[in-house]
């Protein structure tokens, strides 16, 4: 299942290693990490469980990503920097979203630089 790690008093769960499908049965609706095939319910919830746990801590990893990447854009110090709306619109957010975020990737910054790459 999904590890831990401690950072900066925050318990953060390490993604599951993901096994990649095959485009073939990617392609089938049905087909999903080969779940769908799983007969006994104990391994079924235990390797759904595992997915979703990853999958949980990917998206929390990529949205700290989006969240630096979002500062770095907004630096007030590059010459080219973008504006609070301009960042919303290429990421697909309000401009209140955009500033929190904005914020947020200004405190991971502060902290070091990247999220952790446990």
């Amino acid at each position: 299942m999904a590890e831990s790690a401690e950072r900066g008093g925050q318990r953060r769960l390490r993604p599951a290693p993901l096994t990649f499908e095959p485009a073939e049965a990617s392609a089938d609706p049905e087909h999903f990490f080969d779940l769908e095939s799983l007969e006994d319910p104990r391994e079924l919830l235990s390797r759904a469980t595992e997915l979703t746990l990853a999958f949980r801590a990917a998206a929390d990893r990529a949205t700290e990503f989006q969240a630096i990447a979002a500062a770095q854009l907004a630096d007030p110090r590059r010459f080219d920097r973008l504006e609070v709306a301009d960042v919303a619109e290429r990421a697909q957010w309000t401009e209140d979203y955009a500033r929190k975020m904005i914020e947020f990737g200004r405190d991971l910054i502060r902290a070091g630089g990247r999220p952790d790459e446990d």
